[in-house]
């Protein structure tokens, strides 16, 4: 981290005590179910929003914020609990009503100096997120762990460290943005439906659909030797204009009547890190991406639903097919990915795990995360929307993120992860 004056210096963090926090009201106990859809992506997410300082200054922000999660825990009481291993062998909530872990911590800096988090700097931002020491599993991290770090410029962060398997994207910032609402004593707009048993695998489960994204592809190319290299992370901006050119080069090509610009990205993304990485062209590689179900469930998921609604969807395809054929050849399989989930696949997808208790491989896999259309930038505790939002890192090394970027948020910014040989094919692809 650098200063305006050229010297560097090291951002430090002291963090206070760890307290618990739970439900300020008696609350249900018991186990809670979670869906098949929710143990596949039992993975920790961590995000900071920054808020700039303002007349009321960070003392009392963590104070706030603190007695704005005891109270709406009382409607999101499952957050309260611990995840444990039913008898089935599946994840579940036991609601003990422990409560969320909440720390209390203060920077040696100013808020600006931790840099830009569109390219997130992990060493950096992970001071913000408290982890738990000692755990050795997720089962060992409470579902709910949040840290408020204040600024000396008189800003603060709030750090959240949440696991997927209780919520998705869209699902954590209705909770996120109704502890907001809370925070400055208004009604939850959206309140949470707590009941997952609607998601529950079929009395004779079927399976109906190739399910591509638990295949385990036979992984012939020399990737394994190139991850041995240093990882480099970089963000790729994609204004409106760059966004239109990018789906007019491939209605150019005159196979397809249209395209969304999650698909011409998505296609254009998976060439250029297949070709990156230098895969061979007999190499089989596969795209992975969520597609929100809520929609397309029939009937569709209750508004407010508190769980998963995502499915993943898939493409395969050999890298020499995905080379040698135009970027509308790519396009048109992420769009049969995409008209693949109806109501029957995600159902299929629910039992095929009830069958199987298969996860994901990532082998030879690219996986999209598409958190663009999140609502990141409407959470307000009472200091107005954060200046700042994001993730702290990317989760795994075959994942890319799409998010928003700009002040319309029009514009998307891809993030992801290479080695360093592979890193500068890539930026060179990328310039359209």
């Amino acid at each position: 981290m650098e200063k305006s004056n050229g010297h560097m210096i090291e951002q430090s963090v002291k963090h206070g005590e760890p307290i618990l926090v739970p439900p300020a009201e008696e609350t249900k106990k018991g186990l809670y179910f979670l869906s098949n859809l929710d143990q596949n992506i039992a993975v920790i997410v961590r995000t900071i929003y920054c808020f700039k300082s303002d007349e009321k200054g960070n003392e009392q922000a963590g104070q706030v914020i603190k007695d704005a999660l005891a109270k709406v825990l009382v409607h999101y009481y499952p957050l309260a609990g611990r995840l444990t291993i039913s008898s089935q062998g599946k994840l579940i909530v036991d609601c003990t009503g422990d409560g969320a872990v909440f720390v209390e911590a203060e920077a040696n800096c100013n808020m600006e100096e931790i840099g830009d988090i569109t390219k997130p700097d992990s060493a950096t931002l992970s001071k913000l997120v408290y982890d738990i020491p000692g755990a050795k599993n997720i089962l060992g991290i409470p579902p709910l762990v949040a840290q408020v770090t204040k600024f000396k410029c008189g800003g603060f962060v709030l750090g959240l460290c949440l696991n997927h398997c209780m919520f998705d994207g869209i699902g954590a910032m209705e909770f996120v943005n109704s502890w907001g609402e809370t925070a400055r004593g208004l009604q939850l707009s959206i309140p949470p439906y707590l009941d997952r048993s609607i998601l529950k695998a079929r009395d004779s489960p079927k399976m109906e659909f190739p399910h591509h994204e638990f295949a385990e592809i036979e992984d012939m190319s020399n990737t394994e030797n190139i991850y041995q290299e240093e990882m480099l992370y970089r963000s790729f901006s994609f204004d409106p204009d760059k966004l239109k050119q990018l789906k007019m080069n491939v209605m150019k090509e005159g196979i397809l009547k249209q395209c969304t610009s999650f698909e011409a990205l998505s296609a254009f993304v998976w060439r250029a890190r297949s070709q990156a990485l230098n895969l061979r062209p007999d190499q089989q590689t596969k795209l992975l991406f969520a597609v929100d179900g809520r929609s397309r469930f029939d009937p569709p998921l209750p508004k407010g639903f508190f769980g998963n609604g995502i499915v993943l969807t898939n493409s395969l395809c050999s890298t020499g097919e995905l080379l040698e054929n135009q970027l509308s050849f790519t396009v048109g399989l992420v769009q049969k990915a995409v008209q693949m989930v109806t109501d029957s696949y995600m159902r299929s997808a629910i039992d095929y795990f009830e069958i199987t208790r298969a996860r994901p491989s990532l082998a030879a896999t690219l996986l999209i995360t598409t958190w663009s259309k999140l609502s990141f930038h409407i959470t307000d505790f009472g200091w107005g929307e954060p200046c700042l939002s994001g993730p702290v890192a990317l989760p795994e090394k075959e994942v890319i993120l799409f998010l928003s970027d700009g002040k319309d948020r029009k514009s998307i910014n891809v993030l992801l992860g290479l080695p360093a040989s592979a890193m500068k094919i890539f930026q060179e692809i990328m310039e359209i």
